[in-house]
Formats: C-alpha cells, structure tokens, sequence
C-alpha cells in the first residue's frame, strides 16, 4: 500500500458527481478491502468472485445442450412442453415472449422497464446519492476476508482488483455486470473458443480475458490508459491459477481502435511487436467487446 496513511484511507469518499458500476450499485456502503491507491489516487479493492462451472462435467455439459435444443425444436414445431409437475409450459413460453420487440430501441438494445418513482423514492434517492461511503478494511488489520484469502487459488475463484466510483472518463477500472455476461457467454460455449487466438477491445479490469483465457490459445486483452492496463495485468497475474490447466496465454496490450496504428515504440508500456501483430492478423478468429450494458 506504499505510503498511503491508514488515515488518508479513512478519510476517502466518493463523491455524488462520479459513475458507480451495476454491480456495486445497490450495496454502496458495503465493507471493501482496499489494497492500495493507483497512480492517480484512486483507492482500489479486491473482489472475490465463484464461478459456478465445472470443467470435468462435460457429459452433463454436453447432455444439457442436447435437451435445451430438443426442447426448441419441440417448441417452433408447435409441441407443448410440460414441466416438472406436468404443466404446459408452452403458454409461459408465448408469453414470456411477447411484446419482446417492444423492449427494444431504435438499435436492437434492451430498454430494461422500471418500476415507477414516486416523490419519497425520488427524495430518498437524492440523498442517497450525496456521499457513498465504503467501509474500507485493511490487510493485516481485519480478518473479514480470510476465508477468501484461503480460496484464492480455487479453480473457480476469481480476485479481481477494481475502483468503485469514478470519474466517467475512468469507468474501465471498474466491474461491470456486461462483463460477467460476456463471461457466462464464453464459459457456456466454451468448446467454441477452445485454441482459438482472440482480441477483447475494451477489456477493462480483465474479467472476461481471463475466462476466455481458460479454454482459448492466446486472448490480447486491450484498453488504452496505462493506469487501467497496469491493473488489468495485475488482475491476470492474480488469476494465473485459472489458465494453467489449459495452458492458455493473455497479453494485455494497448490499443485505441481510433487510431490507424498499432503502438509499436519499444520505450511504451502495453506496446506491440512485430511478431504480436503478425500473430493477431493470421490467427485472430474472434474479436469480442462488453460495454456497460452491451455486449
């Protein structure tokens, strides 16, 4: 934590006029264990995450494809599917379908429906909004994350290092929940991506390149800001435990597709050789992105 004072760590806050991600959204005061402050003050947190796969279950992987595809095709021939206790699922399905193209803007994004605000819920909110105020621990002082501290190299334990309220022109360093869907994505259709050679733009704190470093060959994970890349490279050096059995490789790159040219200068972090850029030109198959609530 460098000669960051257990004061100054106290006294951190984040401010109403900052972005706060989904997933920390609706727990904002929850207890957080800082690690340290980055390079431009921002306190950063370690987060434990399960994931809820299991590798050597290939059978039952491959029997559930088989029964969810024999159960579409029950349902555009028309058949009715009963549940467990016999019911007809066919009308739920109808209706869990309808109006679906209605939830959707002008280009193909989910329009998520809420729940009216009344005045009090308004009022309420606008105080809530003022100061969020994250009960920071400390290594070495709270022993609140010791069984997490013991997972830390479990084959479905995830440490990923994060910012929690930010500027909006810092949003990357934090976690979003697109992110975990792009993963959930790539851990059900693994066998898709297995050896494949893959390009994450935009990739943040590193959450799905590492999945995807699981099951793929070679993952470039890239974003721009070196600050947001020295994180994200932390975040793979802490989750090497996950990509050994498969042998996978990433390399966290920066890269503004902006631009016309790789970064080639050899004195720049996060630069490209010549070789890096001949490999992601012959052999990258898939090109993937999570952005707020896109994917």
């Amino acid at each position: 934590m460098g000669d960051v004072t257990e004061k100054e760590m106290d006294n951190l806050t984040f401010k109403s006029d900052t972005v706060l991600s989904d997933v920390h959204l609706h727990c904002p005061n929850k207890s957080r264990l800082m690690v340290r402050l980055n390079a431009v003050g921002q306190p950063v947190f370690l987060s434990y995450f399960k994931l809820l796969w299991n590798t050597d279950d290939q059978a039952s992987e491959k029997n559930a494809r088989e029964t969810t595809a024999e159960r579409e095709h029950q349902y555009r021939s028309g058949d009715e599917l009963p549940n467990k206790d016999g019911s007809n699922l066919k009308y739920k399905m109808e209706w869990n379908t309808e109006g679906t193209e209605a939830l959707l803007d002008e280009d193909g994004d989910l329009e998520v429906v809420r729940r009216p605000q009344s005045a009090s819920d308004s009022e309420a909110e606008d105080l809530m909004r003022d100061r969020v105020y994250p009960v920071i621990l400390m290594r070495g002082k709270e022993d609140a994350f010791e069984d997490e501290e013991q997972e830390c190299t479990c084959s479905n334990v995830i440490k990923i290092e994060h910012t929690m309220a930010t500027p909006l022109e810092d949003v990357g360093k934090q976690v979003w929940r697109a992110a975990f869907l792009l993963a959930d994505y790539i851990l059900f259709k693994r066998d898709m991506f297995r050896s494949c050679t893959v390009l994450e733009l935009g990739g943040g704190t590193g959450i799905a390149s590492i999945i995807m470093g699981t099951v793929a060959n070679r993952v470039y994970c890239t974003d721009v800001g070196e600050d947001l890349l020295a994180m994200c490279e932390q975040n793979v050096a802490l989750n090497k435990h996950l990509m050994e059995p498969g042998g996978g490789e990433i390399k966290v790159k920066e890269l503004d597709w902006l631009k016309d040219e790789f970064c080639t200068d050899p004195e720049a972090l996060y630069s490209w050789s010549e070789e890096e850029i001949a490999d992601l030109h012959d052999y990258c198959t898939v090109i993937m992105a999570a952005d707020g609530r896109k994917i």
